[in-house]
């Protein structure tokens, strides 16, 4: 027999929206002061990178570790995995779920595009670089997209994971993973510190905010309530 967990919508959607709030607005802020110039982060920014750079060349074996990590965990092998995980959901009869998957990552990662050509930011422009990457800086989007991958996961996984040891694992992954990534980035020199910052606060909105447009579509057929099985 398959049982039904109702879950009240109202609080669902309302921890949904200031989940995104509060993620948004120091993005927003990050962003504004990127778009104006502003000394505040470019001079933090500049400092770190000197700082990081530094660490880099004393110390070729983490480069290497970092760049093995920035590889693995690129973008695309959590679009891969998010379509995996999607695909399981569906042949579970889990549908709309699996739908929400792939929306979210593909809104994170659009939205991740858009706003490297808006802000047309330069990388970081080392002496001796460690390593090169091409394109616009900001938002991260080895960081956003894991971020965002984490998340999403996260919802997904934790409500199906029995006992408090594997929910803390998943948890501490859920954290772990997306912050070793924007560490890797600034290390190898090919993004700043606001760049990676700001891909890890709006990768992990995305999913708020599709949340609450998901409930709240499913709170017009379903009559404000929502049901995962």
């Amino acid at each position: 027999m398959r049982h039904t967990r109702e879950i009240d919508l109202g609080v669902r959607t309302a921890q949904a929206t200031v989940a995104a709030v509060a993620l948004l607005v120091p993005f927003g802020v990050i962003a504004a002061l990127v778009a104006a110039n502003a000394t505040v982060p470019r001079d933090l920014d500049v400092r770190i990178a000197d700082r990081m750079h530094e660490v880099a060349l004393a110390q070729p074996g983490l480069v290497d570790a970092m760049y093995w990590w920035s590889l693995l965990l690129h973008p695309n092998t959590w679009r891969i995995a998010a379509v995996v995980l999607a695909i399981g959901l569906a042949r579970r009869g889990k549908k709309a779920l699996a739908w929400w998957v792939v929306a979210t990552m593909a809104a994170g990662g659009i939205l991740g595009g858009v706003l490297k050509l808006l802000f047309g930011r330069h990388r970081p422009d080392l002496l001796d670089p460690v390593a090169q990457a091409t394109g616009y800086s900001f938002p991260s989007g080895h960081a956003l997209n894991a971020a965002l991958g984490a998340v999403v996961f996260l919802l997904v996984l934790l409500p199906r994971t029995r006992g408090r040891r594997k929910r803390a694992a998943l948890v501490a992954g859920a954290v772990i993973l997306p912050l070793i990534t924007a560490y890797a980035r600034v290390l190898l020199g090919v993004h700043w510190t606001s760049d990676v910052v700001a891909g890890l606060l709006l990768g992990s909105a995305v999913p708020a905010i599709t949340v609450s447009v998901f409930q709240g579509r499913r709170a017009g057929v379903e009559g404000g309530r929502v049901h995962i099985h």
